[in-house]
């Protein structure tokens, strides 16, 4: 294919299958494969499932949304999520209150009727113990309305004592560790409102009416933001079909989801490279509402590996069209322009001829793409060079392991608080057993069952401590043993230091030890897969075509969370105290440093030589590590763990040192205040010279 065939007309031509496929094939590098983009999706999927049901009528339900729900993991990308109490209803009209028991649920009325399309007043019906929702209620015409303003302002000031929240729309939103996150705090309503009824009518062949039933059955959100230009914007409350949008790509074909993906990356590294003046007027939303239209109308037939290109610009033309006439309709409501604030005036005349300039390159356009750019040249230096599109051979086994075992342990975070929740937890759990479940999904069950019966471990545990019947306590440990060897037996290699903690915890520190020697051997092994490192051929060598299941176990080790409302170890407890006063609900520390930390514990009521070598492998880890067993957003707790083991020597100025380390790395644990006063205490033991 000739290059100069991408230039001079605003048409593709009909000679861009071999490129299309190119593109394809860098697509399932960039974004990935279908099966990658699988595993992402159903270990979310799974995770939410079990929260949502062992979650109390009186708790608050958590869904993440977005792109990251969606699949993607593109660098850069938010991390979206919603939360609304699950006690509290929205209703769309009065006669739908008789599904729900007013003794035990909070309702509200949406109130459309002064609002435009997609917008609504919330009338709140019955009382609520939410000292938030409270707060947010305003009397008017004899009637109780929770203001959106209100509310949304009273979450961001929540987090911005945690995390420097700013108000980003609905959202909370900020920066942690350098992952940028929106929190939108919300209202659920089982029901699909009326406003969106035509969209139903509209499903004509996409998506499938299974999908559609799905979509209507499970209702929509409405996030706190008002209408920008109407008379209510500070009452008013967005209607959100997030959910509704998450199963619409759902049932995206993988070359509609990457042509999606597509448009985000050229979104980003081409058209909001502009100027200055447009680069914020479009965003990620608009583009997938582009792929939407463009999927329901049907203006592609056949969207497959050859046709990648032409349905980008079918996308591209439709999203041309819309700058031009200023309008951009929302996928379920029409009528509620997307464009309204931004897209207009001076700045949608630009956009336009930005676009349009780019539109009459062609496909050439995509070469200012820094992503994209070289899978085009490829195939125009070398039309005849094979593309492979075939997943199936596009990533190894190993590269889906990877994925998948992280997408297991980011996935792991579910803290149930006291044994009761614990309870809970493992029940549903063994109800979801016997569901129609994916492979992804039967394997995230089993590191969470194994989560679940650690927590439960030393929760029993706590609990009998110091009760002074001797029956009760062993009992209690008895069955806390049980579980933490029965969790260590389908978990990973880390999961045995949990049993070693509690060894600890009950002052058997020779079992604790032996523990922890089996383990040093085990993650001794050449081929032990540590987060996302691992040597491909010896681990491939060693478990190549096992089963995830024997994998996990055999080669796989993960860093150990603390959960600090759970006591773990009581050196920590001032670090737990610490990070719960800002909130902030776990500890993520290094296997290797834990390794240390326990052997250093362990040895100092046997052993002071052994104990002295185990604190010298603890400090040459986090001294000299560049990342590879202690990341950086790991490193205030592995300075602090150090400075805990020289303190307990004696050895003052050491531990100084190191809690003055812990004090200058990102502040991820929140354990600050713990590691001053750990300071404090220190100075006052050190002689001045």
């Amino acid at each position: 294919m000739a290059f100069s065939s991408l230039y001079g007309s605003s048409r593709v031509e009909t000679g861009t299958q071999h490129l299309s496929e190119s593109v394809f094939a860098g697509l399932c590098e960039i974004v990935g494969t279908s099966q990658l983009v699988a595993i992402r999706r159903e270990t979310v999927d799974i995770k939410e499932m079990v929260e949502r049901r062992a979650t109390s009528d009186h708790g608050v339900i958590g869904m993440m949304s977005g792109s990251e729900r969606e699949g993607f993991r593109l660098k850069g990308s938010d991390m979206d999520s919603m939360y609304w109490r699950n006690n509290h209803r929205v209703i769309m009209a009065m006669s739908q209150s008789v599904y729900y028991n007013t003794a035990n649920t909070t309702l509200i009325l949406s109130d459309s009727s002064e609002s435009p399309p997609g917008f609504t007043l919330l009338q709140l019906l019955t009382p609520t113990t939410s000292r938030s929702v409270q707060s947010a209620c305003v009397r008017m015409n004899d009637r109780v309305y929770i203001y959106s303003s209100i509310y949304r302002q009273l979450h961001v000031t929540y987090l911005s004592i945690r995390h420097n929240s700013t108000v980003h729309g609905p959202c909370a939103s900020g920066v942690r560790a350098g992952q940028e996150y929106d929190y939108a705090y919300c209202f659920v309503c089982d029901f699909w409102p009326p406003s969106a009824s035509s969209w139903i009518n509209r499903c004509h062949a996409w998506p499938d009416p299974e999908v559609v039933d799905d979509i209507v059955r499970n209702g929509c959100h409405f996030v706190a933001i008002g209408h920008p230009l109407g008379p209510h914007e500070e009452e008013e409350w967005r209607c959100s079909f997030s959910q509704a949008e998450q199963k619409c790509v759902y049932a995206m074909n993988h070359c509609q989801f990457l042509t999606y993906g597509l448009l985000k990356h050229f979104l980003k590294e081409v058209i909001n490279q502009q100027s200055e003046e447009t680069n914020e007027l479009l965003c990620s939303y608009h583009m997938k509402t582009t792929v939407f239209w463009a999927i329901q109308q049907n203006t592609l037939p056949h969207w497959c590996p050859q046709n990648l290109l032409v349905g980008f610009w079918v996308c591209f033309k439709l999203l041309l069209k819309w700058v031009y006439e200023g309008i951009c309709p929302n996928f379920f409501i029409p009528q509620n322009n997307l464009f309204l604030t931004k897209v207009h005036g001076s700045a949608q005349n630009r956009l336009f001829l930005q676009l349009h300039e780019l539109y009459k390159k062609g496909l050439a356009c995509l070469l200012q793409s820094p992503s994209i750019r070289s899978y085009i040249i490829n195939v125009l230096y070398n039309p005849r060079a094979f593309v492979c599109t075939d997943e199936n051979n596009m990533k190894s086994e190993f590269d889906c392991d990877v994925e998948f075992f992280s997408e297991i342990h980011r996935n792991a975070f579910i803290h149930p608080e006291n044994l009761h929740s614990c309870v809970k937890y493992l029940y549903t759990v063994e109800q979801l057993v016997d569901s129609p479940l994916t492979q992804y999904q039967v394997i995230t069950l089993q590191r969470l069952t194994a989560s679940f019966l650690q927590h439960s471990a030393f929760v029993l545990h706590n609990m009998y401590t110091n009760t002074g019947v001797n029956k009760k306590m062993y009992i209690a440990d008895k069955i806390s043993c049980q579980m933490l060897k029965s969790a260590a037996k389908f978990g990973c290699i880390s999961d045995m230091l949990n049993i070693a903690m509690y060894y600890y915890k009950t002052l058997r520190y020779r079992e604790a030890l032996s523990v922890i020697e089996m383990t040093k051997v085990r993650l001794a092994q050449p081929y032990l897969m540590y987060g996302v490192r691992a040597d491909r051929e010896r681990y491939t060598e060693a478990v190549g075509g096992q089963s995830w299941s024997t994998k996990m176990r055999q080669a796989v080790a993960w860093d150990i969370n603390f959960y600090n409302t759970i006591c773990y170890i009581n050196e920590l407890i001032p670090e737990q105290q610490s990070a719960l006063q800002n909130s902030w609900h776990t500890l993520c520390i290094p296997v290797f440093v834990m390794l240390h930390f326990l052997e250093f514990l362990c040895y100092t009521y046997i052993d002071t030589t052994l104990s002295q070598a185990a604190l010298d492998e603890l400090q040459v880890l986090v001294h000299l590590d560049q990342g590879l067993y202690v990341s950086d957003i790991d490193r205030d707790i592995s300075w602090e763990i150090l400075g805990i083991c020289q303190q307990i020597t004696g050895n003052h100025q050491a531990a100084l040192y190191s809690y003055q380390q812990s004090l200058t790395q990102y502040p991820f644990h929140n354990t600050q205040t713990a590691t001053q006063s750990r300071i404090q205490d220190i100075t006052g033991a050190v002689p001045h010279e």
